[in-house]
């Protein structure tokens, strides 16, 4: 560290250089990510709360209401009129805290001790963190043949040890949606919690079937989907970080709550304890500015191009891993090894 101080204008000089190896989302070259630029309200409000504290909400009730008020906006177009949650980090953190509460309510109501969880091989890599950090024997089932989970699989590894079952609302690389309806009966046969995945397609996929696209039932309209990850910096257009995991019921946090006694509320049931209020009230400004409309025009927009690119992709001579259901394409070149390609983008 530097012995004497850094004027403002040489620190901002070296943030500018560093800034400029970082890609932009407005320069359109970024063909991966499930993230985009945040809308300018959603930036202008998570300035205004970048000091507010979300693991301390005692202390800042206003962004604490902010909270519920966000959790109860995304429950109205997820089924569900009064949810329980809170906004975290991303989606890996959210897929951590519902497994978390599937294996502690598994242990104390069924005495499981040695825990498996059954996800397809197309879940998210937090699954794996998951399984890991909670000592969970992980059973990653084949999918069928349009990529989704194979539900006759599932069936066939559920047993007394399991503690939960995963579907994915939007799975990462392809954008399939698994058919929970499917997943959702079994669980409630087996008494399983079933946790749904929909960190990408959970602001999509609800706008896109009130439009009339023909995408399945996936939230809490589903007696058996107990958790729903959804992450409101990717769809929702919010700063990074704000991701959101909403429970059913008060039963599924209070599962995993723990003393926190010098604060000025009592217990926490969340993986962080310090937590960015500006990512709650960040995304309660751009929810309320865009409304359902809003978002429903841009799911829309959104799938305009996305058929635009795969058409054209199919034109000259690519081949479409499957027919986009969200917002993602995925295809093979007529003659070069997917790693070939990727460099040849890259380099452009």
């Amino acid at each position: 560290m530097n012995e004497k101080p850094i004027s403002h204008d040489e620190i901002f000089n070296q943030l500018n250089k560093f800034q400029a190896m970082d890609c932009k989302y407005s320069d359109g070259r970024i063909l991966g990510s499930m993230c985009t630029e945040a809308h300018p309200i959603a930036k202008e409000a998570f300035f205004k709360f970048i000091d507010s504290n979300l693991g301390d909400p005692g202390l800042f009730k206003g962004t604490k209401l902010l909270e519920d008020k966000v959790l109860k906006m995304i429950g109205s177009f997820l089924s569900i009129e009064n949810p329980v949650g809170h906004m975290v980090t991303g989606g890996t953190e959210a897929n951590i805290m519902a497994i978390r509460s599937a294996r502690n309510l598994a242990r104390d109501n069924k005495g499981i001790k040695k825990g498996e969880l059954i996800v397809p091989k197309s879940a998210h890599f937090s699954f794996k963190k998951a399984a890991d950090m909670l000592d969970l024997k992980l059973i990653r089932v084949d999918l069928d043949e349009n990529y989704r989970i194979n539900p006759k699989c599932v069936e066939e590894n559920i047993n007394e040890n399991t503690i939960a079952i995963v579907g994915i609302a939007g799975t990462t690389e392809l954008g399939m949606i698994d058919p929970i309806e499917d997943l959702s009966k079994m669980a409630i046969q087996n008494d399983i919690h079933l946790h749904v995945d929909a960190a990408f397609g959970g602001f999509s996929i609800p706008f896109l079937k009130d439009k009339g696209y023909d995408l399945p039932n996936f939230d809490f309209s589903l007696e058996g989907v107990k958790s729903i990850t959804v992450d409101p910096h990717k769809m929702g257009l919010s700063p990074i970080p704000s991701g959101g995991i909403l429970f059913r019921d008060q039963s599924y946090l209070d599962a995993m709550s723990v003393d926190s006694p010098y604060l000025t509320i009592k217990n926490q049931s969340t993986i962080v304890g310090t937590r960015l209020g500006a990512s709650a009230a960040a995304t309660y400004a751009v929810m309320s500015y865009l409304g359902k409309e809003g978002y429903a025009n841009n799911a829309i927009e959104a799938m305009e191009k996305t058929h635009f690119l795969a058409d054209n992709l199919k034109n000259l001579g690519y081949e479409l891993i499957v027919e986009p259901k969200l917002n993602i394409v995925a295809f093979n070149h007529p003659y070069l090894e997917t790693f070939e390609l990727a460099q040849l983008l890259e380099e452009r």
